[in-house]
């Protein structure tokens, strides 16, 4: 036996019908809603509700952050994009015409999340436009959040159906 039959013994490569990756989902869609463009949301809350140190808080790390999302899609966005837009057609050709199960749950997480990317980048622009401060930034990051949520409810409403489908429709299952 070498080691790649065990390790697969070991570790179920069948995405919708191993636990992990259902729990793995459900880990990852709370983190990218929790955290609003790389602000804890328990920090948004926190500047609302007290203002003052919080508040100062919240903008100093927005504006870092705005500023990074920013730089990069300005220096690199065209190659992240034709990359990104790359690993996305191959998987989805895997996944849909090759009928490659692991694609097909690698597509279903990260379609979505480059769609959370795009919302990311338009927020960004927006705050960095405007120069959003105080509750309008606030307003924004949770209209941010918001989105994210939904996007995510969706994505995970889509997994869920096309993962029962694929589970009764496979043989021995």
């Amino acid at each position: 036996m070498n080691w790649t039959q065990a390790l697969f013994e070991v570790i179920d490569m069948r995405s919708f019908s191993n636990l992990w990756y259902w729990i793995g989902l459900a880990i990852l869609w709370s983190s990218i809603s929790h955290w609003v463009l790389g602000v804890p949301f328990d920090l948004i809350q926190r500047a609302r509700k007290y203002g003052g140190q919080a508040e100062q808080d919240l903008a100093d790390m927005v504006r870092i952050n705005v500023n990074r999302l920013l730089h990069i899609a300005q220096v690199s966005g065209l190659v992240l994009l034709g990359v990104v837009f790359f690993v996305l057609t191959s998987l989805a050709i895997l996944a849909f015409w090759y009928d490659v199960e692991f694609a097909q749950a690698s597509f279903l997480i990260l379609f979505p999340l480059t769609i959370v990317g795009a919302v990311c980048l338009s927020t960004s622009r927006l705050i960095d436009a405007r120069q959003l401060e105080g509750e309008g930034l606030r307003k924004a990051l949770m209209r941010h959040r918001l989105w994210t949520q939904i996007i995510g409810m969706i994505a995970i409403f889509v997994t869920a159906m096309w993962g029962m489908i694929h589970n009764l429709a496979t043989p021995g299952f």
